[in-house]
């Protein structure tokens, strides 16, 4: 059996990685360079119990993060790369003049962060993680190339139809023959499959570099805004929700109002520099839950619509659609992620 797999971001090689490990021969088309969009650009929490996330989201997410320390300990062994976990924990505060129902009490998050600015809000601890998602970045495709995957860039995906053999799938430099195609497009998924409710969602984001004297122990996270270690004293701040298209520019007053909120947070962020600003495009959907599901012609998939938690759902995604393409049966309830809850999609 040989897969197609359209996208080389992370939902589309831990996908591939995932098949490639149960026997399958698998192919990932690119239409740029792999992991240099959403994946580059993400924050890398994983971010399984912020309450901001669909409540339809939990079983999947649940399931994501049983998975990542195997996960990570085979892309590791795979690429002879590190993929360290940059923060235990994180402090996730409420919409203001809102108590959480556990919430910490105010002489406790003064001993976790001691100039934390309340500002009206409760906040909780959470025991979640965070990672730099450039380790991934530089980890997942040389894990892939080690398991025997072939990963062909700056390859879109032009047309897919069904044929006698399974699916045929054309590029630009020729077609190919497969038993399954997984459109693992990101933002450009819903061109492939013609699914106009998936579409990009920009993100603008910040990193900047603390003095040596400060360190950010954890992730604040608000319902606006979050910020999050990278190492070495760098925090990435963020980020932006906007739908503008596939426009990845970066505006200087979109960036100075992440900072100011962000200082207005936690005010040691007044004494750090600016390192790195971008922009990515997050994969939206209608409902704001992913697209996960037959598609289109016979044997084709689709694995999309993550929005802000690619990273966090990127094992999950790979293990169930292994289950649907080799058993039929996923492990986990995946009715809220049909394809068929948009408008009719098919494949031109």
């Amino acid at each position: 059996m040989e897969v197609i797999i359209a996208g080389g971001g992370i939902i589309g090689l831990s996908t591939a990685l995932e098949l490639a490990g149960s026997g399958l021969r698998v192919t990932v088309l690119e239409q740029g360079r792999a992991m240099t969009e959403a994946s580059w650009a993400a924050a890398g929490m994983l971010a399984a119990q912020d309450p901001e996330n669909p409540p339809a989201l939990q079983p999947l997410s649940d399931l994501s993060i049983s998975l990542y320390p195997n996960y990570l300990h085979t892309i590791e062994s795979l690429s002879g790369l590190q993929i360290p976990l940059r923060t235990l924990g994180t402090l996730q505060g409420s919409d203001r003049n809102h108590v959480f129902d556990h919430a910490l009490p105010t002489e406790e998050i003064a001993r976790r962060l001691p100039e934390l600015n309340l500002a009206g809000r409760s906040f909780q601890w959470l025991a979640e993680h965070s990672l730099d998602p450039r380790d991934l970045c530089a980890a997942l495709p040389k894990a892939a190339a080690a398991e025997g995957i072939i990963l062909i860039e700056h390859s879109p995906v032009l047309k897919v139809r069904s044929a006698p053999s399974g699916v045929e799938i054309t590029s630009p430099q020729t077609t190919y023959s497969a038993t399954h195609f997984i459109n693992c497009c990101g933002a450009w998924a819903g061109a492939v499959s013609n699914l106009p409710s998936i579409e990009p969602r920009k993100g603008q984001m910040v990193t900047v570099q603390l003095p040596p004297n400060r360190q950010l122990p954890c992730v604040i996270r608000t319902p606006e805004l979050y910020l999050v270690p990278r190492g070495d004293g760098r925090v990435a701040i963020g980020a932006s929700v906007e739908r503008v298209g596939f426009d990845k520019s970066v505006q200087e007053t979109t960036i100075q109002s992440l900072l100011d909120d962000a200082a207005a947070l936690w005010p040691p962020v007044r004494e750090a520099h600016i390192v790195e600003t971008w922009a990515g495009l997050r994969p939206g959907s209608g409902d704001g839950l992913p697209v996960i599901d037959a598609c289109g012609e016979h044997n084709c998939w689709i694995a999309t619509g993550h929005f802000r938690n690619g990273i966090l759902l990127a094992p999950a995604t790979a293990r169930v659609m292994r289950q649907l393409i080799l058993r039929g049966r996923p492990s986990v309830d995946l009715s809220h992620f049909r394809c068929d809850r948009f408008a009719a999609a098919f494949v031109s």
